[in-house]
């Protein structure tokens, strides 16, 4: 018990490698915040601090980090970008009317450099051929589109 006593930090050190390698496998950022506080014990131990000290010193680093840091880091690592797929990511761009559109007719649109089905989003509205549309819905292979207004000078 003696040579423990003696070596209170290689405790803390120890026990700060196998939480941190048990991190590596359990990814939940938890251990490795645990991991910090025995690193906190141990400095602490370096200094000749009392055990219940150290103790407590460790805990409550743990339970800061873990409060304070991980939902931080879970928020980074978890989160990204939303990632739009298909023809969903063309609604909000523009596109150039090639083919008249009506309500009653559906004309052609080049959109993303392709050229597709459109009708207007009002279908009393009439939008001819060069007139810049943005693209507010695309059901099927039809995009409804409505006018850009153009500021003139």
């Amino acid at each position: 018990m003696d040579w423990l006593a003696d070596n209170l930090w290689q405790t803390w050190l120890g026990l700060a490698i196998v939480l941190g390698v048990a991190e590596m496998f359990s990814l939940d950022l938890v251990l490795i915040m645990m991991a910090a506080g025995a690193v906190a014990g141990m400095i602490l131990a370096l200094v000749g601090a009392p055990f219940a000290l150290q103790a407590l010193v460790a805990a409550g680093a743990s339970v800061a980090m873990l409060a304070l840091v991980r939902p931080q880091l879970a928020r980074r690592f978890h989160g990204g970008p939303e990632l739009t797929l298909g023809h969903s990511k063309l609604v909000g761009q523009r596109a150039v009317v090639t083919e008249q559109i009506s309500g009653l007719e559906v004309g052609r649109i080049r959109l993303a450099g392709e050229v597709w089905s459109a009708a207007p989003y009002d279908e009393h509205l009439v939008i001819a051929p060069g007139q810049t549309v943005e693209v507010l819905a695309i059901k099927g292979a039809t995009a409804y589109v409505h006018p850009v207004p153009t500021l003139e000078p």
